[in-house]
């Protein structure tokens, strides 16, 4: 015992040395181990967040390409189908170009004043024909385009929402699919409501500008895109800025009346709510912009077309109006055909500014 304690004397130092460094060195490990458990465990939770946004992704991305292929096989062509239909029979040409023919073969039944009048009518009616083609199959397909971009954007916003409260997609507030269905059907707006009046100011555009323009006036490929472009300047320009919006879609007083009640404005429906976005985006100084490019693009390559149907350089040299009329007649057909045949649609979509604007409208995510 004597000689325990001349050691625990001689040596305690180094004893308790030794045992605190054991004992930190343990109190090391238990920290790293529970540091390194408490890494495992946040790498699984990021892992499963990971995984979880991945297949919140992959499901709006599922729902988006959904509603493009909606938009692409059964809204545009439906619409594009609806609307050619509606101007054809609107503006039939036919009971004119006939009374012309049957003056031509019994002189007798008609007086110079009678044929006159005829032409001058055919003179109009067949560039608002035209000019209205032109300017329907670039505001439906761009409006299309937008209704598109608006939905994907609210289920981009929906899904986050969902997930900030439940972090889980099936509880995500989703937009009714009623809601929609209608939103996408309201593409008929135009050809169901709005042609009358758009037919009405096209062809006052037009006999404004017409006025002056005679039969025997030589027309060649600058004076025909000169025509096209004036008589769509003078319709832009009628009546209240964001006139045209109207053809469109409907005004929808509850969301744009400045005295609507903030309780009248919570009541409003989802499908209400998109279709106040589309108005706000068809006002946007942004989309006036992309219009006037898209009108001046299309109404070159019309000219562009005219005159290779023609053939011979005569359009580049000239030809009276008389004889251009029957190809402006038949151009508005084409200009309105299906989709999948319809090469202007793939020259608007295809607009370096149309593009960058629908990036822009579909990145542009309001603050959650």
């Amino acid at each position: 015992m004597l000689s325990l304690g001349r050691f625990w004397r001689r040596h305690r130092r180094k004893i308790y040395v030794t045992l605190g460094v054991l004992g930190g060195g343990y109190f090391a490990y238990k920290l790293y181990d529970a540091y390194k458990h408490g890494v495992s465990q946040l790498e699984i939770e990021l892992a499963g967040e990971r995984e979880n946004d991945e297949r919140i992704k992959a499901k709006m991305q599922e729902h988006f390409e959904t509603i493009q292929r909606i938009a692409d096989t059964t809204t545009l062509p439906h619409a594009m189908h609806y609307l050619s239909g509606r101007v054809a029979e609107e503006l039939d040409l036919s009971v004119l170009t006939e009374r012309l023919q049957q003056g031509k073969g019994q002189p007798s039944t008609l007086t110079s004043l009678e044929k006159l009048e005829l032409w001058d009518r055919l003179k109009v009616l067949s560039f608002t024909r035209l000019v209205l083609s032109l300017w329907s199959v670039i505001l439906l397909s761009l409006y299309i385009r937008i209704q598109v971009n608006i939905l994907g954007r609210h289920l981009y916003i929906d899904t986050a929402r969902g997930l900030e409260s439940s972090h889980l997609l099936v509880e995500a507030n989703l937009i009714d699919h009623d809601d929609e269905q209608k939103f996408l059907a309201s593409a008929d707006f135009l050809a169901s409501y709005g042609l009358p009046t758009l037919i009405y100011n096209v062809q006052a555009a037009a006999t404004e500008f017409l006025r002056s323009k005679q039969l025997r006036d030589v027309f060649n490929t600058t004076t025909l895109h000169e025509t096209i472009m004036q008589i769509l300047d003078i319709f832009m320009s009628m009546g209240r800025p964001h006139h045209w919006v109207d053809y469109l879609l409907p005004e929808d007083s509850l969301l744009h009346s400045p005295t609507a009640s903030s309780a009248r404005e919570s009541s409003a429906s989802r499908f209400e709510q998109l279709m106040a976005e589309t108005r706000a985006v068809l006002s946007s100084l942004e989309f006036r912009n992309v219009v006037d490019v898209s009108l001046k693009t299309v109404a070159s390559a019309v000219v562009k077309d005219m005159s290779d149907q023609l053939g011979g350089g005569s359009l580049t040299s000239g030809i009276p109006l008389a004889k251009l009329l029957p190809r402006v007649a038949q151009m508005g057909p084409v200009l309105l055909e299906e989709p999948a045949k319809n090469r202007f649609i793939q020259i608007i979509t295809s607009i370096r500014d149309v593009e960058l604007f629908f990036t822009l409208l579909y990145a542009n995510i309001p603050t959650l």
